[in-house]
């Protein structure tokens, strides 16, 4: 089955390529990934699928959306992607659909979704009460085989978004926040800590920017306060030192050379980084 062109329908949307992506909490060890895949594959034979990870740690909502938001700029216009960290399955959060100017998610009404979509641009955020387009058999305890995997093969093979159900204004929003500036300085947060050990802050690149006066800096984690030197890649910091560097998704990191930064101060994502240019 042909992937369709990618064009602006004559709504002002954009008509779905038959690419999903995946995101969850869930792990490889035990069938969850496997059964949605197997959902997909029977509803929208066509599809292709990538997945984004299933190692976001459990139930952590903040991580999966980092995560999500990372990735999701460099798929094609017209990918559905499918996001599920979902500690609330079963209970009150709401399963949604969201629109953008490049793409459509699905997921629950937790704010996973929404740092993603948010830089796409939202052009709609749906209840899904369209049971038509789940299974037939709903378990309280698997909504991403049961209702996301089956409404994400339906949008990838040409459901537009606006038949989840009624359009919701009132979605659960969820920001990685502002960094605090000074004219020496800044106060951030950790957001998240990557694979490597990497502490990557919520001072963007546009922000740093207006603090670099100098390439030494004053790091505080913890009550721990240490020495950092602002460098354009990895390989140029020394062995027993930290750096500064603007990493690949635009953040300002704290990172040491093929060790763990975090290892080193066992810093925690939310907690604070003050930086002060010496």
């Amino acid at each position: 089955m042909e992937a369709p062109i990618i064009e602006r329908s004559v709504t002002g949307g954009i008509r779905l390529v038959r690419l999903i992506s995946l995101l969850s909490d869930f792990g490889t060890m035990d069938p969850f990934v496997a059964e949605m895949k197997a959902v997909i594959a029977s509803i929208c034979p066509g599809a292709t699928l990538v997945d984004i990870t299933h190692e976001v740690e459990p139930f952590n909502i903040r991580m999966g959306a980092f995560i999500l938001a990372s990735a999701t700029p460099y798929f094609p216009p017209g990918t559905v992607h499918l996001g599920i960290v979902d500690p609330g399955v079963g209970g009150e959060r709401r399963p949604i659909v969201v629109e953008t100017n490049r793409s459509v998610l699905v997921g629950p009404d937790n704010g996973l979704l929404i740092p993603a979509a948010g830089h796409e641009g939202i052009r709609g955020v749906y209840h899904l009460t369209n049971a038509s387009l789940m299974l037939d058999r709903i378990s309280s305890t698997f909504h991403g085989r049961d209702i996301f995997a089956p409404v994400a093969a339906h949008l990838a093979c040409g459901t537009p978004p606006r038949e989840a159900g009624a359009e919701l204004t009132d979605y659960v929003q969820l920001s990685f926040g502002e960094p605090e500036l000074a004219p020496r300085g800044a106060t951030c947060k950790i957001i998240h800590i990557d694979h490597f050990g990497n502490v990557i802050t919520n001072l963007s690149q546009q922000n740093f920017e207006k603090l670099k006066t100098s390439t030494r800096f004053i790091v505080v984690i913890r009550r721990k306060r240490f020495s950092a030197r602002l460098v354009n890649s990895y390989s140029k910091i020394g062995e027993k030192e930290f750096g500064l560097i603007v990493g690949s998704h635009g953040f300002l990191e704290v990172a040491s050379r093929q060790t763990s930064t975090n290892i080193r101060f066992g810093a925690k994502v939310g907690d604070t980084i003050r930086i002060v240019s010496r």
